[in-house]
């Protein structure tokens, strides 16, 4: 029975013709476990992973391993990024056997969902004392049928230990002496550095992004050398734009040639941020950001306005399979190959990063077409996952919904994305949106308002946060970056305790491992600075002098700055962004009100006194 061939995931479509008889995640599996008494294996990967791919083809393609799992089994295929609770649980449950975690992630469970035994990737016969898939089955069948009791004992041990470690509540609150363990933290980080090779340690090697934007907020070189370092290298791909998702060797050759869309927005942000500044590395850095930016709205961005998550790594070359070798040629002999697929899944979470990338982008380098994407994509989130009770859904695909549940991710990066676009556009109702996101959250409790994943809640498997962020922002932070900004644009302190309880909390873990904790640290960071806001009214009437005060202005798009007409103005200051209370322009002319703290300097019309504040705000 063919259950994946409908599905909202292109991940569990490419196993749909597999000889293993797949269920998709949800309860029918479980349920059909236990009449059999067999155990569960959850495999768990996602469309742009090379080594799920390799054991699609070596093992889940055989029809003799197929029917010892068929028989022995019953086989859950999971896309951890459709249901990135499902990955995490059992994730974690995974460190119990095995160091080594990744994807594809193969995780034995008992009818009740409870793991006793994982592995990662294994190939079809065995390798360097690694066994073969197939030993590993039945391995497992011999326990499941000799050693019940050791099996029963093992998942309940590990359930147990998954709860005390998801009933523990952290308390904290932002250090007093937190500008001086920033410090410490740069270097640190400092010390990380391959000053031959440039990026952080050795191999494998990857963007980091978030650490990235914590150094360019704190000023320092590092984050220059590092993304001048990366746009030099084989992680880039200088023909159509964009990043590999990491390098296996130190000098950056041998990428995993994924390209995955919260990389790639995120470091358009960093690279649009650089390329704003008066660095002297921003022209090559402005370059970076047009190549990811094109990237993401000509290869990424699906017909219906969303971004899809990721390209593969491999597609066929000269008639062969080839991991890379498409990445390999010049445009002429691109234009002469099928490109990679693309993933078209849409997540609501990644969308967001891309938008607020796009639209901070677009507008600090002068690029209204990069607006006008971010726009359509938001657009179609606000159309197609928005329910009308204003929860979020995870994941679409073609006009489908997927029944996943949405995470904080999806409710704080998207909000984020709200307010960036609302900010630079002028409208104030993508800003309203974002508060209703952000309000949902927090009167839920900090949780993602839609609730846990059905199936885990319904067996009782308790959910670790996972608040790491070493490849992008977790829920949390995505959260609290667009609480902060909406304090920045209303004042209201219940913003600014929210992200103070929810950062405190984590914030000593952050300081102690920052390479994995940039966007925590970035709040932190702007926690203890004074809060800077900048508002732009543009005139209908005003003339050259004043739009250069607009161009002065784009430097400042990662604080909040505001971009709107008088009309635009009044509305947002009636729907309560009280930062617009009484802006307007003056003498016709566009204006700017650059406040810190809510205290606004006296209006300025042009440039050179715009540029005269920024200097005082920062003496």
């Amino acid at each position: 029975m063919n259950r994946l061939e409908h599905a909202i995931s292109p991940y569990l479509r490419s196993h749909a013709d597999n000889p293993v008889d797949w269920f998709p995640w949800g309860e029918e599996a479980f349920d059909e476990a236990a009449r059999r008494d067999v155990p569960v294996l959850v495999s768990i990967g996602y469309s742009t992973c090379h080594w799920c791919h390799v054991m699609a083809r070596e093992s889940f393609s055989d029809p003799q391993l197929a029917q010892q799992l068929n028989s022995r089994f019953v086989a859950i295929k999971v896309d951890r990024e459709e249901h990135p609770e499902v990955d995490s649980v059992y994730l974690a449950a995974a460190g119990a056997f095995t160091q080594g975690l990744g994807w594809p992630l193969n995780v034995f469970v008992t009818p009740q969902g409870k793991a006793f035994f994982a592995g990662t990737y294994s190939p079809p016969t065995p390798v360097q004392g690694h066994p073969s898939f197939s030993q590993v089955l039945d391995a497992v069948d011999d326990a499941w049928q000799a050693r019940r009791d050791q099996v029963d004992l093992t998942a309940a041990a590990i359930s147990d230990a998954l709860t005390q470690a998801a009933a523990a509540t952290p308390q904290g609150a932002i250090p007093s002496d937190a500008e001086a363990r920033l410090r410490a933290v740069e270097r640190e980080l400092e010390g990380y550095e391959d000053t031959q090779h440039g990026g952080f340690g050795g191999a494998p090697k990857f963007p980091v992004a978030p650490v990235l934007s914590l150094l360019l907020r704190r000023g320092n070189p590092l984050a220059a050398r590092t993304l001048l370092a990366m746009s030099r290298s084989p992680l880039r791909d200088v023909v159509e734009g964009g990043f590999f998702r990491y390098s296996v060797n130190r000098d950056w050759s041998d990428p995993h040639y994924e390209r995955m869309l919260y990389d790639n927005a995120l470091l358009l942000d960093d690279y649009a941020r650089l390329g704003s500044s008066p660095d002297a590395a921003a022209a090559e850095a402005r370059e970076t950001a047009q190549g990811i930016a094109s990237f993401l709205t000509s290869v990424l961005q699906q017909p219906e306005g969303g971004f899809g998550s990721a390209q593969d790594s491999e597609s066929t070359v000269a008639g062969s399979r080839s991991e890379g070798g498409y990445y390999a040629l010049d445009a002429a002999g691109r234009a002469l190959e099928t490109p990679p697929a693309v993933d078209a899944k849409i997540l609501t979470g990644w969308n967001g990063f891309a938008i607020a990338a796009l639209a901070r982008a677009g507008f600090a380098l002068d690029r209204p077409e990069w607006i006008a994407a971010a726009a359509r994509a938001a657009d179609y989130v606000l159309e197609s996952h928005l329910e009308p009770d204003g929860a979020l859904v995870r994941a679409s695909i073609g006009g489908r919904r997927s029944d996943a549940a949405a995470t904080l991710e999806d409710y704080g990066a998207f909000a984020g994305a709200l307010l960036a676009l609302g900010t630079v556009t002028g409208r104030v109702d993508y800003a309203v949106g974002a508060r209703r996101l952000v309000d949902a959250v927090l009167d839920a409790g900090f949780v993602a308002p839609g609730g846990r994943d059905s199936v885990l809640s319904a067996q009782n498997i308790a959910a670790v946060a996972d608040t790491s962020e070493g490849a992008y922002p977790s829920g949390t932070s995505a959260v609290c970056d667009a609480a902060l900004t909406l304090f920045g644009l209303t004042g209201d302190s219940r913003y600014r305790d929210a992200v103070s309880g929810a950062i405190g909390s984590v914030g000593e873990e952050a300081f102690q491992r920052p390479i994995g904790y940039g966007a925590t640290l970035e709040l932190v960071q702007r926690l203890i600075e004074p809060s800077e806001q900048l508002v732009i009214v543009l005139s209908e009437t005003g003339h050259e002098a004043s739009d250069d005060l607009v161009d002065a202005a784009r430097s400042h798009a990662w604080s909040p700055t505001v971009v709107v007409t008088d009309a635009e103005a009044r509305a947002w200051a009636d729907a309560g962004f009280a930062l617009l209370e009484g802006r307007t322009t003056q003498s016709g002319l566009h204006t700017g009100y650059l406040c810190t703290d809510f205290v606004c300097r006296l209006p300025v019309t042009d440039a050179e006194g715009l540029q005269l504040a920024f200097g005082n705000a920062e003496g």
